[in-house]
């Protein structure tokens, strides 16, 4: 009988949070595992990866007829003895002879949320594969996520175990309290700082970059100048940052875009910042807010459960209301809102009768 192997169906990721997470679970794959990974081509992964001999790579293009013969190939190479995890959200899309195992990171698929904002393509990709777990949901053995919240909206929808079990690259210093602590204080005070605030995120329409950059011009209409750092792909949200750099310019804003960074010189950049702030209206994880707590930067952020989920922001703000953010700012740095100037009922009418 030959030895079980891991498939690892991965044809549905290749950039962002996914991405780190599957480069992490690869590098810490044992060497004497057998295992059978499919992945997208667009996804670059180390060269060590294909160095042994229990390895075998089949690089998928992102058309719909390759991902198709890309299941077709999954139904018939797994055995009874091997093991799924499908590591793109969606289960086999055909009968397969084994244990399956689907890691969910996608929330746009598990709750029942307008998607009209988003572009016509993007909308369609996330019907078909909406159609498509709620078809296979079924034929699942174990489902896992990050969080509770992603947890609660899963297990709605299916009577098959959702299991929590958050993993980032590396998980030590993490703490759910994410104040600055004084190992970040002791590097920012020797360190040149990119900036005041950190946005780590993509250009998608939930990541929110209208209401921050429309706060970060609210407050230079009050003299408040901090920078931020943001970290969009020049390719694909071109629109986005041409929008920014007009705001930038008409408000003399302090806005530097790094561009899409490496995840190391994300984490680099972690330790040159002073703190992160993340206005995004929906994540099933955010990774970011993990990697800065693990960084020791105080974190502002929406005031939503998948934030809660993970950890406690020195300051939070809905996340709809570029006020809120701006005042979340404000707050932050020292510089909250003047007290409401109440008066008594006999000063409201003194004041009412002067005027007429």
């Amino acid at each position: 009988m030959s030895l079980p192997r891991l498939f690892i169906h991965a044809t549905n990721v290749h950039n962002g949070g996914g991405k780190t997470l599957l480069l992490s679970l690869l590098a810490a794959l044992p060497s004497s595992m057998v295992v059978m990974l499919s992945v997208d081509e667009r996804m670059r992964l180390p060269e060590r990866l294909g160095e042994s001999n229990n390895r075998l790579i089949k690089v998928v293009k992102p058309t719909a007829w390759q991902r198709l013969r890309a299941e077709r190939w999954l139904a018939a190479a797994a055995q009874p003895q091997d093991m799924i995890l499908c590591f793109g959200n969606l289960p086999p899309l055909f009968s397969v002879r084994c244990r399956v195992t689907v890691f969910v990171q996608n929330r746009y698929l598990v709750e029942s949320v307008d998607l009209s904002h988003l572009p016509i393509g993007t909308r369609l990709r996330l019907l078909i594969e909406r159609w498509w777990l709620k078809l296979r949901i079924a034929s699942v053995d174990v489902f896992v996520v990050q969080t509770p919240s992603m947890q609660r909206l899963l297990q709605a929808r299916t009577d098959r175990p959702v299991h929590v079990l958050p993993f980032v690259s590396d998980a030590r210093h993490y703490m759910r309290n994410a104040k600055m602590n004084l190992h970040h204080l002791s590097r920012t005070a020797n360190q040149k700082m990119a900036g005041d605030f950190l946005y780590v995120a993509s250009g998608e329409a939930h990541k929110n970059h209208h209401r921050l950059i429309e706060a970060w011009c609210l407050l230079a209409s009050e003299g408040i100048f901090p920078s931020l750092v943001l970290t969009l792909d020049m390719q694909q949200s071109p629109q986005l940052l041409t929008w920014i750099e007009e705001q930038t310019a008409k408000y003399d804003l302090r806005i530097v875009n790094r561009g899409a960074l490496p995840h190391a010189e994300v984490v680099l950049l972690y330790s040159h910042c002073g703190a992160l702030i993340y206005p995004s209206t929906f994540e099933s994880f955010g990774l970011p807010l993990i990697e800065a707590a693990q960084a020791g930067l105080p974190i502002l952020a929406s005031e939503l459960d998948y934030v809660r989920d993970v950890i406690d922001a020195v300051e939070s703000f809905d996340p709809l209301s570029a006020i809120s953010i701006a005042r979340s700012v404000k707050r932050y740095i020292g510089r909250p809102e003047p007290h409401l100037p109440l008066c008594d009922a006999a000063d409201f009418l003194k004041h009412i009768m002067s005027k007429v």
